[in-house]
């Protein structure tokens, strides 16, 4: 027997130590062994009257494909249904899910129980999981402030359109504590994980903070909440700033949110005393608009790497940290801003502050792959027409050449 036909000997530990060998035949024993059984029979004559060739060559011998087990208990249909409930309530649990298929008999009529890791693997199949859910406030889709959040985009494509040259600066003010730690951390498995905080909470720190295009114009800390006093000076110390860094001082639009001292009477008339200062207000519930919450995110665990409750100053770990975010960043958070501008055109919901899709489709991404291969087989096809067509242009010139040339020939020759 050749040797690429021996079978393999796999050797595998038995009860008591001991080490029995099962011998697995390969598929092309198999076909030499039947190939000779019915090559024996029809020279043995044990046909049984069957009429077999002298010599018979069996082909190939497959293994067929797994097959067996229990069909799926829901319809592709059904399952699209299971998944829209989940669409429509992102709160809804299994058990619920479970209730309704039971109680509808009419999408799902042949179904009278259903286990709870079925309807947990349908989910799983059609790529819902289990998430944190976001909270969003009733009146932040409301019409009302979906016409604001239009307003207001106008309102900066107004600005976009004047003739002097303009700059935005957005403002804000966070608070800060000592206390505040990240909420989870590392240890052995068994052992809490545990880090150090001051014995009180002590007062806040408020810093109030302006970014534009240009990085961080201004930053100011102030022990307890702002006011209108603390901001006048804010606004002053931010003007003397900017007014002293270029000859040529293009509009400064100041961008914050609507809260109450922000739109104090002396705030107004500071805006008034300073006209190349202009005042605009977000829209409520759209802090998606304001790049200085991402400033803020990332400054709050930059103060916290300088460890302020052990090597510095608070108020110095708080001014380093505004000087280690760079204008790029500072870029880029305004172009994530702008970036919202058209669902606010188009009065869309925002359900979050953050793109809602955090990562594409596949199955969009398989689509717009099938459009490109169909717009480059179209465009292929269209190239081809043409070339057919310059082809045919071309042979018909030739033709007419060939006819004249017959035509000065006969003329010749008469």
């Amino acid at each position: 027997m050749d040797r690429n036909l021996r079978g393999r000997v796999r050797v595998r530990g038995g009860r008591g130590g001991q080490r029995r060998q099962r011998t697995v035949i390969s598929d092309e024993i198999r076909a030499t062994v039947t190939d000779h059984v019915l090559v024996h029979e029809v020279q043995w004559g044990f046909t049984d009257g069957r009429d077999l060739p002298a010599v018979y060559t069996v082909p190939q011998i497959e293994r067929l494909p797994h097959g067996g087990g229990r069909t799926g208990m829901f319809s592709p249909h059904q399952e699209t249904l299971i998944a829209d409930m989940v669409r429509e309530n992102n709160a809804i649990k299994l058990s619920e899910i479970q209730q309704k298929i039971i109680e509808d008999h009419v999408n799902f009529e042949s179904i009278n129980s259903v286990s709870l890791s079925t309807v947990d693997h349908v989910l799983k199949r059609n790529r819902l999981r289990m998430k944190q859910l976001y909270r969003v406030p009733f009146d932040r889709n409301s019409d009302r402030v979906r016409e604001q959040r239009f307003q207001y985009v106008q309102r900066v494509f107004q600005l976009d359109a004047m003739e002097r040259p303009h700059e935005y600066i957005y403002m804000d003010e966070a608070g800060f504590n000592l206390t505040k730690r990240r909420r989870r951390g590392r240890n052995v498995i068994g052992h809490r994980a545990i880090v150090g905080v001051p014995g009180q909470r002590g007062g806040n720190v408020t810093l109030c903070a302006a970014i534009s295009n240009h990085g961080v114009v201004h930053h100011h800390a102030n022990l307890g909440p702002y006011n209108t006093h603390q901001l006048l000076i804010f606004l002053n110390h931010m003007r003397d700033a900017l007014l002293g860094q270029q000859d040529e001082h293009p509009i400064y639009v100041v961008v914050w949110d609507n809260v109450s001292f922000h739109r104090a009477l002396q705030v107004r008339e500071w805006f008034n005393m300073n006209q190349g200062f202009i005042n605009l207000c977000l829209p409520p519930y759209s802090t998606f608009l304001n790049p200085t919450e991402e400033f803020f995110s990332s400054w709050r665990w930059k103060v916290y790497e300088r460890q302020p409750y052990t090597r510095v100053n608070l108020l110095q770990a708080m001014g380093l940290a505004c000087g280690d975010i760079g204008v790029e960043t500072c870029q880029a958070w305004i172009r994530h801003a702008r970036g919202f501008f058209p669902h606010c055109l188009a009065r869309q919901n925002v359900a979050c502050d953050v793109d809602e899709v955090l990562w594409p489709d596949p199955e969009d991404n398989e689509e717009e792959d099938e459009k490109e291969e169909e717009e480059g087989e179209e465009e292929e096809s269209t190239k081809e027409e043409e070339e057919m067509e310059a082809m045919l242009e071309v042979e018909e010139e030739e033709e007419e050449e060939e006819d004249k040339d017959k035509k000065v020939l006969k003329e010749h020759r008469i």
